[in-house]
C-alpha cells in the first residue's frame, strides 16, 4: 500500500473488489439481473468499510486488509451463488490469486521504476485488471461454463482444498501482514510463488475437465454398446418369428389335409374343436404388444423375455404414445438400463420370489417412469445414488446425463429387500 488519502484508498479499494466480484460473475452460472444489485450493493459497503478502516488506522490496515479480503467476500459469494462448494471454492480462489497479482504487479512496479507513485500502482492496477478480465471473458469463461458440469461431477474435496492450499500459501506470502519493504529477493520469492500456484490451479482444472470428459466418452460408449444389444436382441427376435412363420408354412398342408378329411368324413363337431386350436397356437405367436411407442414397446419387450428366461416376474403398466421431441436414443438409454439393472439384481439377490415392475405413464408435459425390482439388502444409497454389489450398477450414470439433458428429476430407494427408480423427464415444449 503506497498511501493516499481517504478518496485513493476508496478508488483503490473499489478497484479490487470489482475484480474480486467480476471474476465471480464471469464463472457463475446465476442471472446477473438478478444477483447484479446484490454484488454491487455489498462492493460499495465493504470498499466503504475499508476505507474506513485505512483512513482511521492506516497500519492495521496495511497488514490485515489483504488477508481480510478472503472471508469477506468469500463468504458473500458463498451465500449468494447457487453452485456446489467445491466450485465455488474454485472460483473463489481463482479470483483472490489474480487480485494478488493485481496488487503485488502494482506496487512492485511502481516501488522498482517510479520511486512508490501511487498513481502509478493505480495505472498499473487498471491496466493489468482490464487485461485479465478481458482474457476471462473472451478466452476462459465460455470453456469454464461449459464445462463446468463435468467439473461439478468430478471435483472433490480433495481438490478443492489442494487448490484453495496451493494459492492461499501463495497469497498469504504476499499479504502477510509485515511491514512489506521492498526488496528484489522478496518480489523474487512472490512472483515464484505465485507462478507455481497458477500452474497448479491450471493442472487441477484441466486435469478434472479431461477426467470428466473420459468419463462422458465412456458413457457415451456404454450406450451405444447398450444400442447394439438391443438390436441385436431385436434381430433374434425377428429371426425367432420368421423360423415360426416357416414352421407354420410347412406345417398348414398337414392341417388342410386332416380338415378335408374331417369334412369328408362330416365330422364338423371335431373339425371346429381342431379349428379353434389351430387359431389359438397362431394367436399365441404375436409379438407382445405393451404400449403405442413403437420404440418403448421393442425396448421392454426384449427385457421382459430376458427376465423370463431368469424365472423373474414381470408386471409392466405402460400407458404412454409416441413422444416426438423425446429421441429414441434417449428412451433406450434409460429404460435399457433401467430394465437391465433390475434384472442383475433379481439374480444377485438369490431370492426365490424375484419380481419386476415397472411403470411409464404420460401425464401432461412430463414423463413418470418408475421401476421396483427384488435385490440383495446390502445395496445402499449415499449421496442420492445407489451403490451396487460389486459396483455393477450398470449405465446409472447413462441415465442422469439423460434425465438431465430434459431437465428432469431421479430418484433412488433401497428398503427391505426392494430396489426402486424414479425418472422424471420433462417434455420439450416444441411437440
Amino acid at each position: 500500500m503506497l498511501g493516499g488519502s481517504f478518496w485513493v484508498a476508496l478508488f483503490r479499494n473499489g478497484i479490487s473488489a470489482g475484480l474480486l466480484m467480476a471474476v465471480f460473475c464471469m464463472m457463475d452460472h446465476s442471472r446477473m439481473k438478478k444477483v447484479l444489485p446484490c454484488y454491487l450493493i455489498f462492493g460499495l459497503f465493504v470498499v466503504i468499510i475499508f476505507s474506513l478502516w485505512y483512513l482511521i488506522n492506516f497500519e492495521s490496515f496495511v497488514r490485515f486488509a489483504g488477508i481480510l479480503i478472503i472471508p469477506v467476500f468469500g463468504g458473500f459469494c458463498l451465500l449468494i451463488s447457487s453452485d456446489p462448494l467445491y466450485l465455488l471454492l474454485y472460483k473463489l480462489t481463482l479470483g483472490f490469486y489474480l487480485l494478488s497479482i493485481v496488487v503485488f504487479l502494482g506496487v512492485d512496479i511502481s516501488r522498482m521504476w517510479f520511486g512508490g507513485n501511487m498513481w502509478v500502482d493505480i495505472g498499473v492496477r487498471l491496466i493489468i485488471i482490464t487485461i485479465i478480465l478481458m482474457i476471462l471473458y473472451k478466452k476462459v469463461r465460455k470453456n469454464f461454463l461449459e464445462g463446468m458440469d463435468i467439473l461439478q461431477e468430478e471435483m472433490d474435496l480433495f481438490s478443492a482444498i489442494n487448490v484453495f492450499l496451493s494459492i492461499m500459501i501463495a497469497a498469504f506470502m504476499a499479504f502477510w501482514p509485515d511491514n512489506h519493504e521492498f526488496s528484489v529477493y522478496r518480489m523474487t520469492r512472490i512472483a515464484a510463488l505465485l507462478f507455481m500456484a497458477g500452474i497448479i490451479q491450471y493442472m487441477v482444472f484441466h486435469l478434472y475437465l479431461h477426467r470428466g470428459r473420459e468419463h462422458r466418452y465412456q458413457a457415451e460408449k456404454e450406450l451405444l454398446e447398450m444400442n447394439e444389444k438391443l438390436l441385436r436382441s431385436q434381430l433374434e427376435m425377428v429371426q425367432k418369428s420368421e423360423k415360426e412363420a416357416a414352421r407354420i408354412r410347412h406345417d398348414i398342408r398337414h392341417h388342410c389335409l386332416l380338415m378335408e378329411e374331417y369334412m369328408k368324413n362330416k365330422e364338423m363337431d371335431v373339425l371346429l374343436s381342431y379349428v379353434r386350436q389351430y387359431r389359438k397356437e397362431i394367436e399365441d405367436q404375436k409379438t407382445e404388444q405393451i404400449c403405442g411407442n413403437k420404440t418403448i414397446n421393442a425396448i421392454l419387450s426384449v427385457y421382459a423375455r430376458q427376465a423370463r428366461e431368469e424365472n423373474i416376474q414381470v408386471i409392466m403398466h405402460v400407458r404412454i404414445a409416441e413422444v416426438a421431441t423425446v429421441r429414441d436414443i434417449d428412451l433406450v438409454a434409460i429404460l435399457a438400463n433401467i430394465f437391465e439393472n433390475a434384472i442383475h439384481g433379481c439374480v444377485q439377490s438369490g431370492a426365490k420370489e424375484q419380481k419386476i415392475t415397472i411403470s411409464i405413464v404420460r401425464k401432461g408435459k412430463k414423463i413418470v417412469m418408475q421401476c421396483s425390482n427384488t435385490c440383495a439388502p446390502k445395496i445402499k444409497i449415499r449421496n442420492g445414488l445407489p451403490k451396487f454389489i460389486n459396483n455393477k450398477g450398470i449405465g446409472v450414470s447413462s441415465i442422469m446425463k439423460v434425465v438431465s439433458y430434459y431437465n428432469g428429476e431421479t430418484d433412488f430407494f433401497a428398503e427391505k429387500g426392494r430396489f426402486m427408480i424414479r425418472v422424471l423427464l420433462n417434455i420439450p415444449q416444441s411437440e
